[in-house]
């Protein structure tokens, strides 16, 4: 069952409200760069791939919104949104490489055109990297789904699915693209704390889509693929550098170890928007470090004194050495071999 994460309508753009899952199914029609940077920051709107598309469709939408009548006065409007945006979430490469894409697009528009074609190639753009999306995480499934056999037994962490992307998701897309084939398998979803993005979205998406899927506490995930025969971990991507270290969800650093101590193979499912050539190893990605609420609460409910001292990274590196492969559009990648598999 197919979600639209997110969509333009009516010069607006209209996004599922991701802290309302599993709740209540919510969108929000967005209608001016505030209320998106702040969508953003607050995780209405998560997920590497979404947030490229975001702030593709969100710097769009700040052209359609300007009242200036001159190129030279959209430019300054235009800048001034990608400060905005750029501001939201630091270590989702996608994020970036939308805003560069559009702003090329902007700089390279013919200079006949007047302010209203402008606007509407501008749009098109932010259009054209939503629908890729789509087209690059099917891609992904069907790559993926290649390395799935009958019986096994999957790990999955944070949420790599329908509401991360366009529209099909990157891990989640193999899972789906399997499932269509016919394959039978189980998967296991990691809660993913502080936020707890695989139990309100990884396990809503998965029940939703007829797969067979638990749920398990982060800490269970030794335990787990020990004693129910865990057969390969597959997860998704925030940023990967160009030696194929890559940042995700914080925990994933530590799935792959469990990975190589228990012999399985441990891989990374993202479009090539994710990995990013200007970063040589992990090291270079930065980590984005949230609030201590997040630890302190759950809900409104307190956890925790409210004094503590609190460590809330929000994403891990993984080593490329622990990775067995990434799963892009084009195909499946060993790194550590520089070969395509």
């Amino acid at each position: 069952m197919l979600l639209e994460p997110i969509k333009w309508k009516n010069n607006r753009i209209v996004f599922i409200d991701q802290t309302e899952l599993p709740s209540r199914l919510k969108y929000i029609s967005c209608g001016d760069i505030g209320t998106l940077c702040e969508a953003i920051k607050k995780l209405r709107v998560r997920g590497a791939p979404l947030i490229g598309v975001s702030v593709a469709l969100g710097y769009a939408l700040s052209a359609i919104n300007s009242k200036s009548k001159t190129r030279w006065g959209l430019k300054k409007d235009m800048e001034e949104a990608s400060r905005k945006l750029k501001k939201t979430r630091p270590t989702a490469v996608n994020l970036f490489w939308a805003l560069e894409r559009m702003e090329n697009t902007f700089l390279n528009l013919d200079r006949s055109y007047n302010i209203n074609k402008i606007k509407k190639e501008i749009l098109k753009e932010a259009i054209n990297i939503l629908e890729e999306d789509r087209s690059l995480c099917r891609a992904i499934g069907r790559n993926g789904s290649k390395l799935i056999r009958n019986g096994d037994v999957i790990l999955t962490h944070c949420n790599a699915g329908m509401l991360a992307t366009g529209g099909y998701g990157t891990a989640l897309s193999v899972f789906y693209e399997a499932k269509r084939l016919g394959k039978r398998f189980k998967v296991f979803a990691d809660e993913t704390r502080p936020l707890l993005q695989g139990s309100r979205l990884t396990m809503w998406e998965l029940m939703r889509n007829g797969i067979d899927a638990t749920l398990i506490c982060d800490d269970m995930a030794a335990s787990t693929i020990k004693n129910k025969g865990i057969t390969k971990i597959i997860v998704g991507a925030d940023r990967i550098a160009r030696n194929g270290d890559t940042a995700n969800k914080i925990g994933t650093y530590g799935l792959s170890v469990l990975a190589k101590y228990h012999n399985i193979p441990f891989y990374i499912a993202a479009p090539s928007s994710t990995i990013d050539l200007n970063i040589k190893t992990g090291e270079d990605i930065p980590i984005e470090e949230r609030r201590k609420e997040e630890l302190i609460f759950i809900g409104s409910k307190k956890i925790a004194p409210s004094g503590s001292k609190v460590y809330n990274p929000a994403f891990d590196v993984t080593p490329n050495r622990l990775i067995t492969a990434i799963i892009t559009e084009s195909g499946i990648y060993d790194i550590k071999r520089f070969r395509r598999i």
